[in-house]
């Protein structure tokens, strides 16, 4: 996986390369006064606001700096979710990058490259919808972790326990199994939903 990151990395260094010249590029084109004040992408993909290229990268390389920590601290679950959206980013990018010179061609035709280049609002909603449903599974995973840490605890209280306690302890962990095993329905549930939502 770290060596997914160095690619990552590169990738961003070139992108920040050609955000640079582009940008400059821009700042000389008349015709990139119609554009100015309009992000370059939709709020389903980018945090960033802003009618230049660079701050968008310096978002995606923020976000593979979490993506390095994230895998040091062994969330993978999280991590791979980062690691998706950085791959849209990038992906979302360099298709602009390349788009950039028919952007700036005539009023009429750029206007209409921004239009196409930014999502459509069903696509937008699915976006949205994935990234949603990628943070409800992160929740429903912490969720799962906690109820088997809580089921430990009484088993361990459970082996030196009074018999009335022991009762009280074992009556306590079949309730969390009960809740366990429909958290493991929800986080089924959640992997076929986003499964479905990525299809599009």
């Amino acid at each position: 996986m770290h060596s997914a990151i160095n690619k990552i990395q590169a990738i961003i260094e070139q992108l920040n390369q050609q955000a640079i010249k582009v940008d400059q590029q821009n700042k000389h084109s008349k015709s990139h006064k119609i554009i100015q004040e309009n992000d370059i992408f939709s709020e389903a993909l980018f945090l960033t606001h802003s009618d230049l290229f660079q701050p968008y990268v310096a978002e995606v390389k923020n976000k593979t700096s979490e993506l390095s920590r994230l895998l040091s601290a062994n969330k993978n679950t999280l991590a791979h979710s980062r690691l998706l959206l950085i791959e849209q980013q990038i992906s979302a990018l360099r298709n602009a990058l390349n788009a950039n010179n028919e952007l700036h061609k005539e009023p009429t035709q750029r206007l209409e490259a921004i239009k196409a280049r930014r999502y459509k609002k069903a696509a937008q909603a699915v976006m949205q919808s994935s990234h949603n449903l990628h943070k409800q599974l992160n929740e429903t995973f912490e969720f799962e972790r906690r109820l088997l840490e809580m089921i430990q605890i009484r088993e361990l209280e459970r082996q030196h326990a009074s018999n009335k306690k022991s009762q009280q302890l074992s009556n306590e962990v079949l309730v969390l199994h009960q809740r366990l095993g429909r958290c493991r329905q929800a986080i089924s549930k959640l992997e076929r939903e986003i499964t479905q939502s990525e299809k599009f």
